[in-house]
């Protein structure tokens, strides 16, 4: 599943995915932890963060971030595993470069207060055409299908 995750498709996200990378409110969240609950269940997911600011795209604001962790942190049934952003489209991988610094400096703020618990270990950022500038920030998943499979491989038929 790609895009953004309304609540009504959280059970269908749960059921099919090992990690939901979209994560974006606490309604969502809650949601999640109640569908776990009743399935038995953990969920595991990412915050979606938007660090560049962009109102076309999803994602919570950084400063909600920290007590949105502090939040999922309380829930039985949902683990907090990192975070995720997506950076500026640009045909120069560099300009990506402080999205990825910005969300590297939110998780290092998050860590030190300790407040997502031991699983709390990934950062989520880069795409194929600027994962490298991702890794070098600290990306521990980059999002890399255009490059394996091309330009049309997220489309559905």
């Amino acid at each position: 599943m790609i895009g953004h995750l309304q609540r009504n498709k959280a059970a269908l996200a749960l059921s099919l995915a090992k990690l939901i990378h979209s994560v974006d409110t606490l309604r969502l969240a809650e949601e999640l932890n109640t569908l776990a609950k009743r399935h038995g269940r953990m969920a595991q997911l990412l915050l979606e963060i938007n660090t560049t600011g962009e109102e076309n795209k999803y994602g919570m604001a950084p400063a909600a971030a920290r007590p949105m962790a502090r939040a999922i942190h309380t829930m039985e049934n949902v683990r907090l595993l990192g975070l995720m952003t997506m950076a500026r489209q640009s045909e120069n991988p560099e300009e990506a470069r402080p999205a990825f610094a910005r969300l590297r400096n939110l998780y290092e703020d998050i860590l030190r207060e300790k407040s997502a618990g031991p699983c709390f270990t990934h950062l989520s950022m880069g795409m194929s055409g600027d994962f490298e500038v991702a890794v070098e920030e600290g990306a521990t998943l980059v999002r890399i299908g255009t490059a394996l499979f091309g330009a049309d491989s997220g489309r559905m038929a």
